[in-house]
């Protein structure tokens, strides 16, 4: 399939800071004892839900005037009274911020949109009550009630299957438990986001020790203040990462480098692997399209599942099939988003496969289509790439759904494309 070979200059993307580690820092920023500073924070709908969340729970949060950082005063432990926390679309808040709120006294009520209700969170409140919480939730899911008067600590095991994010809120609350906490990580999906939750409870101080293969030990203490620089978001960025492999443009993000915390940056070794020609230093990351798009393999993406619908929206302009397996958790995120794929490419007049926990997608000619977001910003991002990259007319039916990570992403894909149509003018 031949794709557009005209070059334009190497143009610096602006992305915005990371969502996982603006809240997993905030959330860490709330349980020590002091003012830390999180510098160029992502600013989004589900940072803000989860920021607003945080001073229900008592948190003091004071931004700069543009939001350059945002100073976070803690305590040095769990939050202390009563509170009703709304967290709207932001599944993070729902996972990360009851075990929170089960170190410290009181009662807080937890409840989200109808999308946030949907999904699960019975692995969490499973775990919870093991460790010695007293919540109320008989479906598993939002409202959920945290009766707080701390927790004991213990062997943490928890079902990871579908999430990791339950065991990263489990992980940060447990320097504030009674006892240590030894954690079983076996079989937990999407263990680079684990790593990350380590890698940044360490810098504000956490002692955690490794005494086996899969299982981490957390002692008790105060985490310390600090300051940490946001990155920028690696899933966000792997949309123009992708954009510049499909067509012969050259892409490079600053800030985002070798020692990335992210996980996801590893999307960009899928895209050398498609022959994209990909340099990643140690103060960026840079991506440029040879005009080709290869096929024909099958690969696991369950580790950066965030991204295999950004490899997704590419498959089409392939010259073989290709297949991503391993995402069979990714059915439970904000949608169904191997059935939100599929029924997508479909539209486009792409010959598709499903099974629960894979896609294979087959290269051919694609049509017009109107594309169903299903509120999830993730789809609306990943067919963006897809009708720029492929000169074809796709409408989105929610294009303002991106505001949950990536309020400005029509703009600057425009400002870097300028052959893209932004929503409004298709």
């Amino acid at each position: 399939m031949t794709l557009q070979t005209t070059r334009l200059r190497p143009l610096s993307a602006r992305i915005p800071g990371s969502k996982s580690l603006t809240t997993r820092a905030l959330l860490l920023a709330a349980a020590a004892r002091g003012t830390s500073t999180l510098w160029a924070p992502l600013v989004s709908h589900d940072t803000l839900a989860f920021r607003t969340a945080l001073t229900r729970l008592g948190v003091k949060v004071d931004n700069s005037p543009s939001d350059q950082y945002w100073d976070v005063t803690g305590t040095g432990s769990g939050p202390v009274g009563t509170a009703d926390v709304w967290c709207a679309d932001a599944g993070t808040a729902a996972r990360f911020l009851p075990p929170f709120s089960a170190t410290g006294e009181g009662t807080f009520a937890f409840d989200g949109s109808d999308q946030l209700r949907a999904r699960p969170l019975r692995p969490l409140i499973e775990a919870m009550t093991a460790l010695g919480a007293d919540l109320g939730s008989p479906a598993g899911r939002l409202p959920l009630t945290v009766r707080a008067d701390g927790m004991d600590g213990g062997e943490l095991r928890v079902d990871s299957s579908m999430s990791s994010q339950f065991m990263s809120g489990l992980l940060m609350a447990a320097p504030l438990m009674r006892h240590s906490v030894r954690a079983d990580l076996c079989g937990a999906v999407s263990r680079p986001y684990l790593e990350m939750t380590l890698s940044l409870m360490r810098h504000f101080g956490a002692d955690i020790k490794e005494p086996q293969q899969d299982v981490i030990e957390v002692r008790p203490g105060a985490y310390r203040p600090t300051a940490v620089i946001i990155e920028p978001d690696a899933s966000t960025a792997s949309y123009l990462f992708a954009a510049a492999a499909a067509t012969s443009h050259t892409v490079m993000v600053p800030g985002l480098g070798a020692r990335s915390l992210q996980g996801d940056l590893r999307f960009v070794e899928v895209l050398s692997r498609l022959g994209a020609h990909v340099v990643v230093d140690e103060k960026s990351t840079t991506v440029t399209g040879t005009g080709r798009l290869r096929g024909g393999f099958a690969i696991d993406m369950g580790d950066i599942s965030d991204t295999f619908m950004t490899l997704a929206a590419l498959a089409p302009l392939a010259d073989a099939p290709l297949t991503i397996s391993g995402v069979g958790h990714a059915r439970l995120k904000e949608s169904d988003r191997i059935a939100a794929v599929t029924h997508n490419l479909r539209a486009c007049g792409i010959q598709v496969y499903e099974t629960p926990d894979s896609v294979t997608i087959h290269p051919g000619p694609l049509k017009p289509a109107r594309i169903a977001c299903y509120r999830d910003h993730r789809i609306a991002m990943a067919f963006s790439v897809l009708g720029l990259a492929g000169h074809v007319r796709l409408t989105l039916d929610d294009p303002a759904c991106v505001m949950k990570t990536f309020p400005g992403f029509h703009q600057e894909v425009a400002r870097l494309f300028p052959a893209y149509l932004m929503p409004g003018n298709r």
